[in-house]
Parts: structure tokens; C-alpha cells; sequence
């Protein structure tokens, strides 16, 4: 049981984040009933608008592994069959479209994180999907399997992910379309997770870039991960 609730802003989103001296994560529940969502029945807003003021700009055309960082996020999304890919970029952000995006310029391009998420969610409605999936281009190890653990989990309502706090990637049903597409000014979907079902990345992939020192980290993570690849060879 929680002894304590504590709330705190993350750096994106303004998400909730529940700390307590045990786990704080909230496990899916009732998973025999919940409703059956396929990828096919999902949509996707990448959001890659960032304007990057901790990294000093430029962030996701910066090379991670031999590509632009933005890249690994694409690629892995791209390799799903989401419903519909919509990915909202800014004139720092490296060509999408070639990962099957159907990219849509933030306007204006000095608008917060929420209008991102604004503009990509009314996009994504336009098909009807029956859930949407909020990611950010700016975390590169997010994996394949955890997306379709998501997807096979999600219960209709919300889910999110729990790295080392509640964090993106994160699925909302239709009853929270409404809200997404509405937001404004500072606030962005952390409020719309609050209570939300987690299911947990390793944070080791829950790497999300924001400045320097987390591109080293990462750059550091993708080179013992190749060195290790070349020596079971």
C-alpha cells in the first residue's frame, strides 16, 4: 500500500509522477476483460517539434549511431502497423515522411509542447482510431516489444509507461480525444494520466534526450551495445 502520494512536474508533459517508498507504479488489472485493441486500430502522433533550449537547438537532427536521433524513434514506429502515423515536426527536425509519416509543421513554431500534441491528436482523429499513442522522437531505445505489450494490455481508457517515473510513451481512448486536442498554454497531458495503468520499460531504455550529457549517455549505451553484438560473432 502507498504510505504517501507526492507530486512533482516532469520536464515534459507536466506529468504526475507518484512516489512512495514502495513501487509506485499501477499494474493493469482485470486484463480477461478488457477490450481487444490491435495496432491496426491505433494512431500514432510522434511529437518532434521540440525546441530543444537545454540541448541548444538542433537536437533531433543530431547523430545517434549513424543517424539522426530522431531516426531510431521513427524506424522502430515505422515497423508497426499503426492506423495512421502522424508526426509533428519543426524545422529542426530531420524528414519523417520516408518512415510513413504523415507530418504536419507545429504552427507556431514557438508553441509548447501542448499545442504539439494539440495539433497531432486532432490530425489522428480524423480516421476514427480507437485509441491514440502520444511518443516522443527524442527517446531513441524504446522498444518494439514494450509498444506491442501496450497495445495488447490496454484496457480502453488510459496507459502509460513507467521508466523512472510515469512517462511516453502513453495510449488514451476516445473519451480523452476531446481533452488532448484542446490543450493549451503550459499545460499538457499529464493531468489526462493521472491514476493511469503503467506497464514498466527498463530505464535503461527509458533514456529521453535533453541535453548533452544524455546524448553521451546514449552514445555510450549504442556503443556497447554494438561492441557486444561484435563480440558473440
Amino acid at each position: 500500500m502507498l504510505r504517501r502520494w507526492r507530486y512533482r512536474s516532469c520536464p515534459k508533459w507536466s506529468l504526475l509522477i507518484v512516489r512512495s517508498s514502495r513501487q509506485a507504479q499501477r499494474p493493469i488489472t482485470n486484463l480477461a476483460r478488457h477490450k481487444v485493441v490491435r495496432f491496426e486500430d491505433v494512431a500514432l502522433v510522434l511529437l518532434a517539434a521540440g525546441r530543444s533550449s537545454r540541448f541548444g537547438g538542433g537536437k533531433l537532427l543530431t547523430e545517434l549511431g549513424g543517424m539522426p536521433l530522431a531516426f531510431h524513434a521513427a524506424r522502430t514506429f515505422a515497423a508497426l502497423p499503426f492506423a495512421t502515423r502522424v508526426a509533428v515536426y519543426s524545422d529542426d527536425t530531420p524528414d519523417l515522411g520516408s518512415f510513413g509519416f504523415e507530418c504536419v509543421k507545429l504552427s507556431p513554431a514557438d508553441a509548447p509542447l501542448s499545442r504539439s500534441i494539440a495539433q497531432g491528436v486532432a490530425i489522428a482523429m480524423r480516421d476514427d482510431p480507437a485509441a491514440i499513442m502520444i511518443a516522443l522522437a527524442d527517446m531513441p531505445f524504446v522498444s518494439a516489444a514494450h509498444l506491442s505489450d501496450m497495445v495488447a494490455q490496454f484496457d480502453g481508457d488510459r496507459l502509460a509507461t513507467w521508466g523512472v517515473a510515469t512517462m511516453p510513451p502513453a495510449l488514451f481512448g476516445p473519451q480523452h480525444f476531446g481533452a488532448l486536442s484542446a490543450l493549451s498554454g503550459d499545460r499538457g497531458a499529464g493531468a489526462l494520466l493521472h491514476d493511469a495503468a503503467t506497464i514498466a520499460l527498463d530505464p535503461a531504455l527509458a533514456i529521453d534526450i535533453d541535453s548533452k550529457d544524455d546524448l553521451e549517455r546514449a552514445r555510450q549505451s549504442v556503443e556497447r551495445k554494438w561492441n557486444g553484438g561484435r563480440g558473440r560473432d
